[in-house]
């Protein structure tokens, strides 16, 4: 990494301590870095899908003969908006490195991250009905557990499809 450009990771890890990790964190960079936004990325969902949960009082209704908690899916929608455009920037700069230049591939590639990201919304909107209607689970647990499903989706969608290498 000497005759690389370092980011802030890169120099943290080379500070005291921290140095004797430096191969490890070396060798799965990517991983490692998603897991630590996907973390703040998981603070940031549940903050924005906490505030309006505790502000909505809209009820449940049927879609297609399902019953569908309004607040759950409501503050979901929310959350995600909020949550996908932090994963997006903190992905884009550390995790997979600007792989897209020039605005028009910035675009194209945003636009593929929300799209993923579209998927895994819906698939944690149903799982989050199922947990909070059928299983009765509380909405802020359901939110934390349905998040871990999301995370290694998410992660799945952005390395095969939006920030892929293309020289490989």
């Amino acid at each position: 990494m000497a005759d690389e450009k370092k980011d802030i990771f890169d120099k943290i890890m080379g500070w005291g301590f921290l140095k004797r990790f430096e191969p490890f964190y070396k060798a799965h960079k990517e991983v490692l870095l998603y897991l630590f936004f996907g973390g703040l990325t998981t603070v940031v969902s549940v903050i924005f899908f906490a505030i309006p949960m505790n502000m909505l009082d809209i009820g449940k209704g049927k879609l297609f003969g399902v019953t569908i908690d309004y607040d759950v899916t409501i503050s979901n929608i929310i959350s995600w908006i909020c949550a996908v455009t932090f994963a997006y920037l903190t992905n884009r700069k550390w995790v997979f490195e600007d792989k897209a230049h020039g605005s028009q591939a910035v675009a194209k590639e945003c636009a593929a991250f929300f799209a993923g990201r579209l998927f895994t919304l819906v698939v944690e909107t149903a799982l989050l009905n199922v947990c909070t209607n059928t299983l009765k689970i509380q909405e802020i647990i359901a939110k934390i557990i349905v998040s871990v499903v999301t995370i290694v989706l998410n992660y799945i969608i952005s390395k095969l499809l939006v920030f892929r290498n293309k020289d490989k």
